[in-house]
């Protein structure tokens, strides 16, 4: 039972259904001889207040991020 793992900001149903159906495509097209039913997704989401990239919260390094790009 191969495994795949996403973790990150939460999604949306249709984002779920999406990454789901594309991962384990790769990995079929990639990995042949494992028929897909074999594969396990897991979704690991987080609300983007309880990430921290730069050393800040997720929000406050986009907000960061979006002042830059617009100097």
């Amino acid at each position: 039972m191969p495994v795949l793992i996403y973790e990150g900001p939460e999604l949306s149903p249709n984002q779920r259904k999406e990454l789901i159906k594309g991962l384990t495509d790769v990995v079929c097209k990639v990995s042949p001889d494992i028929p897909t039913e074999a594969y396990y997704v897991f979704l690991r989401e987080h609300p983007d207040d309880q990430i921290g990239v730069g050393g800040c919260p997720l929000p406050e390094y986009l907000d960061k991020l979006q002042n830059t790009t617009r100097a």
